[in-house]
């Protein structure tokens, strides 16, 4: 009877672990849960990455809570916030701006959250409050932005500006690489810069103010540089309104790589669009793995991006996926 009984307790232990060992598969193997905050959907740049994130978390079973802050940094706190209060296992967010995001990264990581930034940085003072950034090098695009106008213009011209948002690390980082670049070209000025905000309605408005001016000072416009695509095909609408040609009586060049930019380009209404890559899906969700698995990750991770002009647009158009 007693021999009865020890073994009953052995098969009964064995299943116990059994079952055990079972939950902790089933448990390894539980979707994880990610948050996404995105900035909005200001361009189609903007659309392309949201699509990339959110088919590539499709992909991987992984379960995304995401929030549209609709061109708002609050709203992007706060849906942080409630995505913290929810224990996510991680989050993924495009900040608008570079500043004010301390006190909710401190959040993040008191939760022990770990926060993956895409496509563009943040100013904290302490950088162990994200842990990557995966991004493209935005001084970069404005340097060859720069370099390739100077060299249309024959390093003479008066150029206009369309800066993206005030305070978004891309508006300063390609503006400060567009700079650079005109420094080797003393004759080459920019006359006017002003913020459409990185969409169409903003460059269009933008540059009505801009030829208004030229117009009013019996100045001319050379060339003109969008921070990115959407502003700048807003930009072309106010140049073919006001009975100019885009693209020969004003060039313009300007930054993301979108598929309306290189249909204007074979149109012969833009000049010249450098790649922005937004397809940062497969890289955002590989950091995310990564760091769950307590693998180390580089601080920032690059994306390499390409410059496009009017002599290659029509051959390249085909193999765009944004």
């Amino acid at each position: 009877m007693r021999r009865k009984t020890l073994i009953a307790a052995a098969l009964l232990m064995s299943a116990l672990c059994l079952k055990s060992n079972q939950c902790q598969s089933a448990e390894l193997k539980k979707p994880i849960t990610v948050g996404f905050s995105q900035i909005g959907a200001e361009s189609a740049w903007r659309t392309a990455e949201t699509e990339s994130i959110r088919s590539e978390a499709a992909k991987r079973g992984v379960n995304l809570k995401f929030s549209d802050a609709q061109q708002k940094q609050e709203n992007q706190i706060k849906a942080l916030g409630t995505i913290i209060a929810q224990r996510v296992d991680a989050i993924i967010l495009a900040p608008k701006v570079e500043d004010g995001w301390g006190p909710i990264l401190k959040q993040a990581k008191a939760a022990k959250i770990p926060v993956v930034l895409v496509d563009r940085g943040v100013n904290v003072p302490d950088d162990s409050l994200y842990t990557t950034l995966i991004a493209s090098d935005f001084v970069a695009e404005g340097r060859m932005a720069g370099q390739w106008l100077a060299k249309k213009l024959d390093g003479k011209g008066s150029v206009v500006e369309l800066q993206g948002t005030t305070g978004a690390a891309p508006a300063i980082d390609r503006k400060k690489g567009f700079e650079e670049a005109l420094r080797n070209y003393p004759d080459m000025k920019i006359s006017r810069s002003q913020s459409g905000d990185f969409n169409r309605a903003g460059g269009k408005q933008v540059m009505e103010a801009f030829l208004k001016a030229a117009q009013g000072s019996n100045t001319k416009i050379d060339a003109a540089y969008a921070h990115n695509d959407d502003m700048a095909l807003g930009a072309i609408q106010a140049i073919e309104e006001a009975g100019l040609k885009p693209g020969s009586d004003i060039v313009v060049v300007s930054i993301d790589g979108v598929k309306g930019a290189f249909e204007a380009m074979v149109a012969g209404k833009l000049n010249c669009s450098v790649e922005c890559n937004p397809l940062l899906g497969p890289a955002a969700f590989d950091a995310v793995e990564a760091v769950l698995a307590g693998k180390p990750l580089p601080k920032k991770t690059i994306v390499k991006d390409r410059l496009f002009d009017q002599s290659i647009a029509k051959d390249a158009i085909a193999t765009r996926q944004y």
